[in-house]
């Protein structure tokens, strides 16, 4: 039976492109499976390093794959696009992948359990939830304004406005009824907005690492445990790399020795970015002398730059703080107000 070193795996719903390379790296193995021949072709084969891109259904068939005796790893889709060849085809992306996963320097992502994607799936449907629920608000202020009906802005003005919508008599009825079917997918949504909210408070306080984040001004239940699910400080080499890894640090133009800093690179996971920037503005917004919030440095930043590079800045700072709060253990560490 032939031995391989490594088998890169580009996953589709349907077909499944392997891509196998020796010891002397030589290609031994091209060939497409359907999706109900890989894992029978792959459980004849000894303990084997197995290679797939960190997509949808990645995390599934690593568990699949471990379960079988091999050794998985993920690697982050944009680490693999740089070894794709002129055009495109499942066996060049498979090829791709075997390439990336050869580099000494490359980065992996830990296969998930189901346990934490179910938990962290909670967070993700939520955020769908709000952005619907927002889309809907927006399409009812709109709609109305149509008519000449305004409110002021907010979720809390929403009854108010469906009120005068149904008070005035020069809504054309047609109109009225889809007002009427408007507001009642407002009223649904947030009621499941707020049954999952409390579903994410009953995780946040069954999940030890979640509350320890949530002592950190500016990250509240909803990034404490986002950072918690998704997060494995493992991967980063110090609190820098983490913040990098998120989009925080400034993006380099840099040649012939000569540093250039522009703004940020906003690469990498866009959700905790913006959690931390939004906990971190309003921080920003409560800071001043005598507040808990209201550091020496924060302060003296905020004389130095405006308040939306400050809240960039502390974000970036909060990161660095949330990875040594989770690879060392220990408790937050409030400081005095200046």
């Amino acid at each position: 039976m032939t031995e391989y070193k490594l088998i890169a795996i580009d996953t589709s719903k349907h077909v499944f492109a392997l891509h196998g390379i020796n010891e002397r790296d030589e290609v031994m193995l091209r060939r497409e499976l359907r999706r109900h021949q890989l894992e029978t072709f792959l459980q004849k084969l000894p303990p084997t390093e197995i290679v797939l891109e960190a997509c949808g259904g990645s995390h599934h068939w690593g568990r699949r794959l471990a379960a079988l005796g091999h050794r998985v790893r993920l690697i982050p889709p944009q680490y693999v696009r740089p070894f794709v060849k002129r055009g495109k085809n499942d066996r060049i992306d498979a090829e791709a992948i075997s390439e990336a996963a050869s580099r000494p320097a490359m980065s992996f992502v830990p296969v998930k359990s189901a346990a934490m994607q179910a938990d962290a799936m909670v967070l993700s449907v939520r955020e769908l939830l709000v952005k619907q629920h927002t889309q809907l608000v927006n399409a009812l202020r709109g709609h109305a304004a149509e008519f000449g009906v305004i409110a002021a802005k907010g979720t809390g003005h929403v009854a108010a406005l469906l009120e005068r919508i149904a008070a005035d008599p020069a809504i054309p009825a047609a109109a009225q009824a889809m007002f009427v079917e408007l507001g009642e997918r407002i009223a649904e949504l947030a009621t499941r907005l707020g049954e999952l909210d409390r579903k994410l408070a009953k995780l946040h306080r069954a999940n030890p690492l979640s509350r320890q984040l949530a002592e950190v001004p500016g990250i509240g239940p909803v990034g404490a445990l986002t950072l918690a699910l998704t997060v494995d400080a493992s991967q980063f080499k110090s609190g820098r790399h983490f913040a990098a890894w998120l989009g925080l640090t400034p993006r380099q133009h840099s040649t012939g020795g000569k540093t250039r800093l522009g703004g940020i690179s906003r690469q990498g996971n866009e959700r905790l970015r913006t959690l931390l920037v939004l906990g971190a503005t309003s921080v920003v917004k409560l800071a001043r002398p005598g507040h808990r919030f209201g550091t020496t440095w924060l302060l003296g930043l905020l004389q130095r730059r405006p308040k939306k590079l400050a809240a960039v800045a502390l974000a970036n700072k909060m990161a660095r703080v949330v990875w040594a709060m989770m690879t060392s253990g220990e408790a937050y560490r409030h400081r005095p107000a200046a």
